[in-house]
C-alpha cells in the first residue's frame, strides 16, 4: 500500500472469481503471447469469432489498483486480464464477509471503490473480501447480448411457445373427446 500526493492510495485487491457460466474469448488460431496479454483485448473492434470455455473453479486474482478505482473498473480490469470479450454489465463485483461462521456477500455498486472498503476493513481477509459472479439481478439486461445470442434466445422461445400451445391444444382435444362420448353414451331424455 502507498500514498500518493493527491491524498489517494495504490493496493492490491485480491479477486476470487466464482463464475458458473463460460466466458468468451477471442478465437485465434495461435495462443495469446504474454505480450498480447498485457495490451489486452481490443474492446473497440468487434469480435468475429469467439469461443467459450469455463475459468477454473475458484481462480483468484491480485489486481493493483487506486483507492479511487470504481467497481466497474476493476470488473473490466478483470476481464482484460483474462481476455474476456463479453459484456462487463454480465458481471458484478460482491463484498464477502465471514462473521460468526456466518458468510455474507453483497452486490457492490458500480461507484463504490474496493480498495478503500479493503482498508477501512483491515488486514483480515475474512472480514473482507471480493467475489466476482455473473450479475443475476433477476432481470435481464437484453442490452448485454450480442445479436447472435439474442436470435438464439428467440428461437428457444418460439419452441417453448410452439410445444405449451400443442400440450394446451391436446388437453382441450382429449377433454372435447370424452364430452362427446359421455353425450353420445348417455340415453336421450
Amino acid at each position: 500500500m502507498s500514498l500518493n500526493k493527491d491524498g489517494s492510495y495504490t493496493g492490491f485487491i485480491k479477486v476470487q472469481l466464482k463464475l458458473v457460466r463460460p466466458v468468451s474469448v477471442p478465437a485465434s488460431k495461435k495462443p495469446p503471447t504474454l505480450q498480447d496479454a498485457r495490451r489486452g483485448p481490443g474492446r473497440s473492434t468487434a469480435v468475429r469469432r469467439r469461443t467459450s470455455f469455463y475459468l477454473p473453479k475458484d481462480a483468484v486474482k491480485h489486481l493493483h489498483v487506486l483507492s479511487r478505482t470504481r467497481a466497474r473498473e476493476v470488473i473490466e480490469a478483470l476481464l482484460r486480464k483474462f481476455l474476456v470479450v463479453d459484456d462487463p454489465r454480465k458481471f458484478a463485483l460482491f463484498e464477502r464477509a465471514e462473521r460468526h461462521g456466518q458468510v455474507y456477500l453483497r452486490k457492490l455498486s458500480d461507484d463504490e471503490q474496493p480498495l478503500r472498503l479493503r482498508l477501512l476493513a483491515g488486514p483480515n481477509e475474512k472480514a473482507l473480501s471480493f467475489v466476482l459472479k455473473e450479475n443475476d439481478s433477476g432481470e435481464v439486461n437484453w442490452d448485454a447480448f450480442s445479436m447472435p445470442e439474442l436470435h438464439n434466445f428467440l428461437r428457444i422461445l418460439q419452441r417453448e411457445e410452439e410445444e405449451h400451445l400443442r400440450q394446451i391444444l391436446q388437453k382441450y382435444s382429449c377433454c372435447r373427446q370424452k364430452i362427446q362420448e359421455a353425450l353420445h353414451a348417455c340415453p336421450l331424455g
